[in-house]
Order: structure tokens, then sequence, then C-alpha cells
């Protein structure tokens, strides 16, 4: 391979790193999982491929676009400083393109082969974290956290009424139960990399309030997940086996939450772990467990 080719490998390797693929894949995973509760199962090849194909180039235009505002803050963490951007291996005007190119893409195939509400859910979701997100608040309040929770919710929904065809109370506990185990998991992960977050200016709520307030509202909003996680059961769109796991998972979640608030420790990477094993889990039951 000529030194060109190499070149044009890397290039399109720091391009792909844009999207951040990690994120991009769980959206597709909690996309697909909404879609297959919102059919009781009964998946339509050809609309699975194209909310998958549209939700996922919306959120990879949206990560992008996330990191052509932060380049001038990812250079000053630690954490993020290897992105493209911050050493210099795209030009920021480059990535902005990229990104809109993205997200436009993301909304021609919605709109003309999924439907208009989940067009307009995929808008919310990537206006919430391009703008009230990453442009208006996260240099300037620690509620950033909550309101870009607001995207990451979302991918479930839209795939739920992709699916079903409207919003419903299932659509809504989907989504109240993946906004309300963000913040908390987020919170567990700023507090060890709070010092990044400082150096940078960025006030987190470790930064902005303290550890203390931050295990609290970790535990506020971990308790408030118990009887959010029980409305799919409670609605006949789940059976007991799943409402046997939420109980367990809510009561270990809780107490691993209640120990390290009560603790002298300042972070806990254990419990940052658990919150992902509580999901996952959840979730996949609510799947396994689904009432047809």
């Amino acid at each position: 391979m000529s030194e060109k080719a190499i070149a044009r490998v890397y290039l399109l390797r720091e391009y792909l790193a844009l999207t951040k693929p990690g994120i991009v894949t769980l959206v597709l995973i909690t996309t697909l999982g909404g879609m297959y509760l919102g059919s009781k199962g009964s998946l339509n090849p050809s609309l699975v491929f194209w909310t998958l194909l549209g939700t996922g180039l919306a959120a990879a235009g949206s990560a992008v676009l996330n990191m052509v505002i932060d380049r001038d803050i990812d250079k000053l963490m630690n954490r993020t400083a290897s992105r493209p951007i911050p050493k210099g291996m795209i030009d920021p005007a480059k990535a902005l393109i990229f990104g809109i190119i993205l997200q436009a893409l993301a909304y021609i195939i919605l709109i003309t082969f999924v439907g208009w509400l989940p067009t307009l859910l995929v808008t919310v979701a990537s206006f919430s974290y391009v703008v009230l997100y990453s442009l208006m608040l996260k240099r300037k309040n620690p509620i950033a956290t909550e309101i870009g929770g607001i995207s990451g919710a979302l991918p479930p929904v839209v795939g739920y009424v992709a699916s079903s065809g409207q919003i419903d109370i299932n659509a809504w506990a989907l989504f109240l139960l993946m906004y309300m185990w963000q913040p908390p998991h987020f919170w567990v992960l700023a507090l060890k990399y709070r010092d990044d977050y400082r150096r940078a200016g960025i006030p987190t709520l470790p930064v902005a309030r303290g550890v203390f307030i931050t295990k609290v509202k970790t535990l506020i909003y971990t308790v408030s997940l118990f009887p959010i996680s029980f409305i799919p059961y409670f609605t006949g769109l789940v059976g007991d086996l799943y409402l046997f796991t939420a109980i367990v998972l809510n009561l270990l979640y809780i107490g691993l939450t209640l120990k390290f608030v009560f603790s002298k420790k300042e972070e806990d990477m254990r419990l940052f772990f658990f919150s992902i094993l509580y999901l996952s889990i959840l979730f996949g039951m609510m799947i396994f467990d689904m009432v047809r």
C-alpha cells in the first residue's frame, strides 16, 4: 500500500472517530430495543433498516458537531485531548461540513422512509444535544447534564414510535427510565474526572457544587428509577419475571449508591459500571419478558 493510501486510511479513521462510534452503537441498540417493544416482537426488516440508518446518522452528525463546538476545551482535558480536532488531524471547518451532511442525510432518510413523528423526535434529540447542551449550557451551568439527558433518552422512544406509530405511556416510560438513569451514571464518572473538568472550566456538578451534593443528587436520581422502572409492568407491556428483576436491580443499585454516599470515597467506578449493568439487564429483561 502506498503512503498516500495509508494516509487516506488514517484520515478515514479520524473522521470515524469524530462520530463517536461507541455512543452511536449504544443509540442503535436502544433504538432497536424500542422498535422491538413497539412492534410487539413483529419487526419489519425494511423499517428497522431505515430507522437505524437515519437515527445512526443523526447521532453521528450530532457527535461531530459536538466535537467542533468543544474543540477548544477538549485539548485542555486529558480524557479528550487525543480527539481528531484538538490533535490537529482534522480541520474544524471540514468537520463542521461533515456533521451537517450527516444530519441532513439522516432527516432525508427518516422523513422519506420512517415518518414525521420519529423524525421530529430525532430532531429534538439532536437539538437538545448540540444546541442546548453543547452550545448553550455545558460551559455555564451544571444543569447541562440533565438537559443533555434528553438526547440520550429519546433513541428507544424513536424506535418504539417508529414501530407503533404513537407516543403512549410505554413510550413515556422508556423515556423517563433512560432520562433518570443518565445523570447519576454521568456524575459518578464526572467525580473521577473533576480535575479535568475544572481545568477546562466546565462546571459539572462535582466542580460547581462539590462531592457531597453530587453524591446526594446521584442518590435522588437513583431512587427515582425504582417506581419508573415498574411502569411497563403496570401497563401490561412486560410480565412478572421483569418485575422481579426490576425489584432486585433497583434494590442493589440503591444499596450501592447509599454505600457510596456515606463513604469517605470521592469516586466509585464500581457504581459507574453497575449502572451500565443495571440498564443492560433491565432492557434485556424487558424484551425477553414482553407480553405479546
